[in-house]
């Protein structure tokens, strides 16, 4: 599965979650294993970065300028 770039921040760690129980258990094909944890590994980096730049948005957020005023610029769909 390799639609990692299409989930939402929950649904990417939703998938994570199910990936996670699947490697738990033990039985699959190290194949199969592998490609589950190259996945894993992939989505855990997207939902990183999503949460880093949703960090950053409210640190811009709560910035404010010398004369008090809040620092603000339009939010963009493309930051995460």
């Amino acid at each position: 599965m390799s639609e990692g770039n299409h989930l939402s921040f929950e649904e990417a760690i939703q998938r994570l979650s199910k990936i996670v129980d699947q490697l738990e258990g033990g039985e699959l094909p190290l194949e199969e294993s592998l490609a589950l944890f190259e996945e894993g590994v992939k989505l855990t980096r997207q939902s990183q970065a999503r949460l880093d730049a949703a960090e950053r948005r409210i640190e811009e957020l709560l910035a404010v300028t010398d004369d008090g005023e809040p620092m603000t610029r339009p939010m963009s769909l493309r930051d995460g």
